[in-house]
């Protein structure tokens, strides 16, 4: 197993970035880089590269709407140069409350845009002129819109450093996680629980794998949790109740949500619904308390070290190649080690 963490950061990215430095030493992996509609994930990420030597940085993620198929070939393309081939391309949906309350981008066609992103830009990495004739017209014509047409195919300007970048999808949904199975290098679930997430995503991830090619290799599967090492268990599990509440009942409207969806799959369709009833009321604290402990506890990596380590084997045993960890200690580098230790 690899070790990867989320980097988690109050508004302030650069103080979040500069504890990573001493988490590379401490064995970490892979940091992964969010966006939603906060700061943008490319600037961080390049300031990580500058800041770190061996640490893969991954978009977690860059959602396929705001960005033209062009921009995003440049993007990885840059970080991979600046990072010296650490770059790791992660790549969703997001919402529709984001790509069209933010963005102003109609939420359409998801699955036919993130197949001919990933193929456009695995084409460009290797210096192919660009063409396309689907959800992206390359060249665009009179025909598709252009004001002059005098649009010519081109391709990437400068030499990438590497010819192929890793790119993963963030999925939840059936369709969604078939096709990660199929055409990416990683699959990123969220809020994952490794006893259930079989009956949840078993068929469509073996769906897509029956019709994944030889030359991706494994799909590598990154999930976790808070990583608390002690005995001082509801204490620590209680501190991921926000964000799970926050999750299936807030990310998203009602009937549009794929979190709550995930937590109606796992067999949670009550909890899901009153919470999602409450946190949309403004009653988060109370949406907070009707996250399953059960669901808590399989998610994370909270109790004493004989547990943590039986839970790392729960998420190696589901398929997870990529452990995602958020240590919560006041030495997030000693537990960093520690895990490094027992996933290695």
């Amino acid at each position: 197993m690899k070790l990867s963490l989320p980097l988690m950061y109050d508004g302030n990215p650069r103080a979040a970035a500069d504890q990573v430095s001493s988490l590379e030493r401490a064995g970490l992996d892979r940091v992964w880089v969010a966006e939603a509609y906060g700061f943008d994930g490319p600037t961080l990420m390049g300031y990580l590269a500058a800041k770190t030597e061996t640490v893969e940085i991954g978009s977690a993620i860059l959602n396929i709407y705001s960005r033209t198929p062009g921009t995003l070939l440049q993007t990885a393309a840059g970080l991979d140069n600046v990072s010296g081939g650490r770059a790791i391309l992660g790549l969703g949906a997001s919402g529709p409350q984001v790509i069209e309350g933010w963005h102003g981008v109609a939420y359409d066609r998801p699955l036919a845009r993130t197949r001919e992103i990933i193929d456009l830009v695995r084409r460009g990495l290797r210096r192919e002129v660009l063409t396309s004739d689907g959800v992206f017209k390359l060249p665009l014509t009179k025909a598709d819109g252009a004001v002059t047409g005098l649009g010519k195919p081109l391709k990437i300007l400068t030499h990438p450093e590497r010819d192929t970048i890793p790119i993963h999808i963030a999925a939840l949904g059936p369709k969604s996680v078939e096709q990660a199975a199929e055409i990416a290098d990683g699959w990123i679930p969220h809020l994952f629980h490794p006893e259930r997430a079989h009956r949840v995503w078993g068929e469509a991830l073996a769906r897509g794998r029956k019709k994944r090619s030889a030359e991706l290799g494994p799909l590598d599967i990154t999930a976790g949790g808070l990583v608390a090492i002690g005995e001082d268990v509801k204490g620590m599990l209680d501190l991921a109740r926000p964000l799970f509440a926050l999750y299936v009942g807030g990310m998203g409207a009602k009937g549009k949500n794929f979190y709550n969806d995930v937590a109606r799959a796992y067999g949670y369709e009550q909890e899901a619904a009153e919470i999602q009833d409450l946190y949309l009321a403004g009653k988060k604290r109370e949406a907070e308390a009707l996250v399953p402990t059960e669901w808590l506890e399989a998610a994370n990596l909270v109790g004493p070290a004989s547990y943590v380590r039986e839970r790392i084997a729960a998420f190696a045993e589901a398929g997870v190649t990529t452990l995602q960890v958020m240590p919560a200690s006041a030495d997030p580098a000693a537990t960093v080690a520690q895990l490094k230790e027992w996933v290695s």
